[in-house]
């Protein structure tokens, strides 16, 4: 597949999940204003900072009313993105905000989500300042072959953690999940609660997670193996209400698809 549909791909997924994250995170905006339960004056207390000239700045940064500023120049930019594309500025200042907002919420606000997005913004980063330096062709395979060495490695580690968890290798941490999900706890009666049927699912999960390095052998079984992953990230939606965890990972795809096809 052309390589500049698979970046404009990423841009344009990618730029789709800071618009929801966006909106999610003004749709907030009463939780974490000065009266809010997650206010920055209380979570100002887990930061490890004693530098008072950067504090100073994270306060001023963390203002209601800066915040929200911040947030609604965030959205304009993503939409940018969206429609025109990534630039050295868009990318810089998208990596900017994203870690400002992860030292707003002491590290992460929706886990696995944000760290994907992160890597994806990387990637972008690097594209755009590795093109200043040696051209384009290599500045954009950087950027794809990052993103695509970091989401198979995490989803091959997910894979390997439940593998070595009696847990999820007997299925019971699959009921356990679940019972914590938007539609938990589950029925007595449920399917998911019958041993051999919460082993199939859990030991399905941890094979298509420990093979995700079998993605990168060609196109085809690249696109095979992220519409599964797409399906298992809408399923995470459905499940427990994670509809970032869609739209981040989705972003990683084309840099997965373009690995694949990549010849030494």
């Amino acid at each position: 597949m052309n390589a500049w549909l698979l970046v404009r791909a990423l841009e344009i997924l990618c730029a789709l999940s800071l618009v929801i994250q966006c909106i999610e995170y003004l749709k907030s905006q009463r939780h974490t204003q000065a009266k809010g339960i997650w206010s920055w004056s209380v979570q100002r207390a887990d930061i490890p900072l004693t530098n008072p000239r950067i504090l100073q700045f994270l306060d001023f940064i963390f203002l209601d009313d800066t915040h929200e500023k911040h947030l609604w120049l965030r959205l304009v930019v993503a939409i940018s993105m969206l429609f025109m594309g990534s630039n050295l500025w868009i990318a810089l200042f998208l990596f900017l905000s994203s870690l400002l907002l992860l030292i707003r919420w002491r590290g992460a606000f929706n886990g696995g989500s944000d760290f994907m997005t992160l890597v994806v913004l990387t990637g972008l980063l690097i594209a755009h300042v590795v093109a200043l330096i040696a051209g384009p062709e290599i500045a954009w395979s950087a950027c794809l072959w990052y993103t695509a060495i970091h989401a198979i490695s995490s989803y091959f580690m997910s894979g390997w953690v439940k593998l070595l968890n009696k847990q999820w290798r007997n299925g019971q941490a699959l009921s356990i999940f679940l019972d914590s999900g938007l539609y938990g706890p589950l029925s007595t009666q449920s399917a998911f609660r019958r041993p051999p049927i919460a082993q199939v699912c859990s030991w399905s999960f941890i094979i298509w997670e420990v093979l995700s390095p079998l993605a990168l052998v060609n196109q085809e079984w690249a696109f095979i193996y992220c519409l599964i992953a797409g399906i298992f990230h809408f399923l995470v939606f459905v499940f427990f209400g994670l509809n970032r965890f869609f739209w981040a990972w989705a972003a990683g795809f084309p840099a997965i698809v373009f690995a694949a096809g990549w010849r030494w």
